[in-house]
């Protein structure tokens, strides 16, 4: 019973989507898709050219509510599959939504922590701080064996996990059914996106998870006291609430309205990144200024990180490989550019090296001949990975995510200091970050390692080589080899064989009707016999055609 409910919400669900995209004017899209129902496009052919892909876009996701605004924000994060002006329009989708009665927010609370409020807190705000499309924020005081304690607490929106499921299966099957119908989405590759989105909403909705985010963030910055993150209460949180320290302060895009430096929270704000991306490989990966808050004395800010459900990794190789990238950069060597994005992302086809090298230098060019000041670090980054993309190489998730991150560090940093210097900011910071790569310590740690794999194989090899020989000796050992071009020949010839014995059998049986006298069978087996024959030799065309 459950599954046919779901099963009748899943087929609504389709048909509203269908509907919201060709009110918007995809009717086009819809059609080819082959949706449930058929929806009329709504507004005249000139009125909808009035408006551009991109937003109209934009305006199906913000209709379709809370899973579909929060993959048009995770799509805005991927200049190397969109074009620039959809992921400009997708940055202006907003994750708010109304509040919900504090009667619905109490029993979500009191449901998942297993006990009263009055319980657990001293005091609780039935206003919100903010109310979002997958949790509101409610300030209260909570009660500790220390005393009591300022939080913000993070609540889930009933229901919501249920709904975001519902919709992520539907996308999974909408992208594999896109791919399919309109193979040239393929190049946006819609399939990966949804997968894509799929681990990050998971992510988000799950408040363990962010709590300990927020832990790890705090270890990476110990003795760092201008970079805060909110301390969790454990106790008091649950996977659908949250308890977290209360971080009192300025939006970073207000601070300077309120007496701070801007040139000094842009460059603790920009250092505080770079070294959650290049030094720690655990970074924030959405730092907007809502997340991002200016507390302390004027002359000395603190810079807190705030929502820490969303964050980016890098292992140790693709943090040296980007390193390597960036100092290249920093050098303007545009070969080296070039092999450090190539050794970054997977290559997907055999890639024209000489063509690619010279996309590299062309891009690096438009950007790096300028004075080091006006060089925008983060779209150098993204038009490098749509280069790399154009080419089949194929680049990882979290890379496309730290160009994202810089780059709305690098328009705030700007916005509330025009002079900020992006490459003077990081110059110093890259240098400690070779010098700490090519320590005595580190290049001992590393040349121990290699020696304990060496080790590990040499012990393994005499074992290795007893088996092969032993299959030798006793007849087990087989050697495959897979030639492509001599399986499609073998596969031919089957083809060729059979219809030819087939034909041959029905024109043998055409001829000893017609010689019995029965002429009417005689002549339709022979009319078959040549369109048998006529229809394969189409086919093998067609199949020589698609070859080439």
């Amino acid at each position: 019973m459950v599954s046919i409910v779901s099963a009748i919400r899943d087929i609504a669900r389709v048909r509203e989507v269908s509907s919201v995209l060709a009110r918007h004017g995809f009717g086009e899209v819809v059609g080819r898709l082959g949706l449930i129902g058929k929806s009329k496009e709504s507004g005249s052919p000139s009125s909808r050219l009035q408006v551009s892909v991109a937003e109209r876009l934009r305006l199906v996701l913000e209709e379709l509510g809370p899973s579909f605004i929060k993959l048009g924000q995770l799509a805005s994060t991927r200049p190397d599959l969109l074009p620039p002006d959809v992921i400009a329009e997708l940055r202006k989708l907003q994750d708010g939504a109304p509040a919900l009665p504090f009667e619905e927010i109490r029993k979500q609370v009191e449901l998942s922590l297993g006990t009263t409020i009055e319980d657990v807190f001293e005091s609780f705000e039935t206003e919100p701080l903010a109310a979002a499309s997958i949790a509101q924020v409610h300030r209260a005081r909570l009660k500790t064996p220390e005393g009591k304690k300022e939080v913000a607490v993070k609540v889930q929106r009933p229901g919501i996990a249920a709904t975001i499921a519902s919709d992520v299966e539907i996308l999974h099957a909408l992208a594999a059914l896109l791919e399919r119908a309109i193979p040239e989405t393929r190049i946006y590759s819609p399939v990966g996106l949804i997968q894509q989105f799929d681990q990050a909403i998971t992510a988000e909705l799950d408040f363990v998870s962010e709590a300990d985010n927020a832990r790890r963030f705090t270890r990476n910055f110990e003795g760092f006291p201008d970079i805060i993150f909110p301390n969790v209460y454990r106790e008091a949180s649950s996977k659908q609430v949250l308890t977290m320290e209360f971080l009192s302060g300025e939006k970073i895009d207000r601070a300077v309205d309120s007496g701070y430096s801007g040139r000094a929270i842009a460059r603790q704000t920009f250092r505080a990144i770079l070294k959650q991306i290049y030094e720690d490989g655990f970074f924030h990966a959405d730092p907007h200024p809502g997340n991002i808050l200016v507390s302390g004395e004027k002359e000395a800010p603190v810079i807190g990180f705030v929502d820490l459900g969303m964050v980016g990794r890098l292992s140790p190789r693709l943090r040296d490989l980007t390193i390597d990238m960036i100092v290249a950069c920093l050098r303007k060597d545009h070969e080296s550019i070039a092999d450090a994005l190539y050794a970054i992302g997977t290559p997907t086809k055999k890639i024209d090296m000489h063509a690619y090298r010279a996309e590299v230098g062309l891009l690096s060019e438009k950007y790096l001949d300028k004075p080091l000041k006006d060089i925008e670090m983060s779209a150098l980054i993204r038009d490098l990975v749509r280069g790399g993309t154009k080419f089949g190489i194929e680049i990882p998730t979290d890379f496309v995510m730290t160009g994202k991150s810089l780059m709305t560090i690098e328009g705030i940093g700007k916005e509330i200091d025009p002079d900020f210097d992006v490459y003077e900011e990081a110059k110093p910071i890259f240098t400690d970050l070779l010098r700490k790569r090519y320590s005595p310590e580190k290049m001992g740690n590393e040349l121990l390692r290699r020696i304990e794999r060496l080790g590990g194989a040499s012990y393994n090899l005499p074992q290795r080589i007893e088996e092969v020989l032993d299959d030798l000796r006793f007849g087990r050992l087989q050697v495959s080899a897979v030639d492509a071009d001599k399986t499609q020949a073998i596969e031919r010839l089957g083809r060729r064989m059979i219809t030819g014995c087939v034909a041959a059998a029905l024109i043998l049986g055409s001829t000893v009707l017609l010689a019995t006298g029965k002429e009417t069978p005689g002549y339709s087996l022979l009319a078959f016999a040549v369109l048998m024959l006529g229809a394969h030799s189409i086919a093998e065309f067609a199949r020589g055609l698609r070859r080439r």
